[in-house]
């Protein structure tokens, strides 16, 4: 195990081989990365009072943050952090115990909050607030601060979010090339 990528207590990150995690970025306890999972410069994936599972295919672009809370009393499983298949977390996104669907696109510098549900095939734009327990329905755009139902994403949208998640997997497995010649 190397040093950006590190138990907590007990908590291992279980890690597919296909992944790539950069030099840079920190992966923290009970994380689960599946196939072809991408994470990039200062990302952190600290899953310390908590479960973090990311879906296949899907990327953690740099600077993102990604959190949970803990298990308490008044709410025994906490809020986990769960993101689907083919979702595209973009450069500077924060994101706290809330569960992610597949095919999401979530826009730079966007912040989701505590027990948000994000549905599948969803584009959020760059900048929006998530406010905890939120949920954003399947097929449409939102933005805003605090974020906002815009439209339905056009066909040529809902085909865009599992390119970008693909073409991550394509840029990763150039790095992971790289690495190994």
């Amino acid at each position: 195990m190397t040093k950006n990528i590190r138990a907590y207590l007990d908590q291992t990150p279980d890690i597919d081989s296909s992944c790539y995690i950069d030099d840079m970025a920190v992966v923290i306890g009970d994380v689960k990365l599946a196939d072809n999972v991408s994470v990039w410069p200062f990302a952190v994936i600290r899953g310390d009072v908590n479960s973090i599972q990311i879906g296949k295919n899907s990327n953690v672009q740099d600077h993102c943050m990604l959190h949970v809370s803990h298990k308490n009393q008044s709410k025994p499983n906490g809020s986990p952090l769960v993101i689907g298949e083919d979702v595209t977390v973009g450069h500077h996104v924060t994101l706290h115990g809330c569960t992610i669907g597949n095919r999401v696109l979530i826009g730079i510098n966007t912040v989701v909050l505590d027990d948000v549900i994000i549905e599948d095939d969803v584009m959020i734009g760059a900048g929006s607030l998530v406010p905890p327990r939120k949920v954003l329905k399947s097929g449409y755009l939102y933005v805003g601060s605090p974020v906002q139902q815009v439209r339905p994403l056009t066909d040529k949208e809902k085909a865009f979010l599992p390119y970008s998640a693909q073409n991550y997997v394509k840029v990763k497995n150039d790095y992971k090339t790289q690495v190994t010649t």
